[in-house]
């Protein structure tokens, strides 16, 4: 298996275990010591460095006002030590996130996200996303 074929399976399971169904611990098999938000306009945690607790903390928290969400991948491109993965990503609005209290509503969005890794680890993204959609959707 080629590099970017086998970074391309732990983003596969990375994206499933720990965004769509939850399972924060398994952070641990796929962050590396430092992992760098390099771009995410509208995260809080933009342009840091976390270590794999605030990496877990980060995905609690974001995790919290939509506990059901459901990414799919659309697709997944390679280019040295970075994959682009294209992805939707469903989710019920359970919880409060700034500006919006919990609605119930389920909302959609897309985004693309570029994974950096060192090795069999991710060591940071740069990610645009529609959260301008989901605002609007939680309206």
């Amino acid at each position: 298996m080629s590099i970017s074929n086998n970074a391309k399976a732990i983003l596969r399971e990375f994206t499933r275990e720990v965004w769509s169904e939850g399972d924060i611990e398994a952070s641990d098999k796929y962050i590396a010591p430092k992992y760098t938000i390099h771009h995410d306009p509208g995260d809080p945690w933009e342009g840091k460095e976390l270590e794999l607790a605030g990496y877990e903390e980060r995905v609690k928290t974001l995790r919290a006002a939509f506990p059901d969400q459901h990414f799919e991948i659309q697709g997944l491109f390679a280019d040295g030590d970075a994959v682009l993965m294209i992805w939707f990503c469903s989710a019920t609005q359970k919880g409060d996130i700034p500006g919006f209290p919990a609605t119930g509503k389920q909302i959609e969005m897309s985004g693309a996200t570029v994974y950096y890794f060192a090795g069999s680890r991710l060591t940071g993204h740069w990610q645009i996303t529609d959260r301008l959609g989901v605002y609007r959707q939680l309206r």
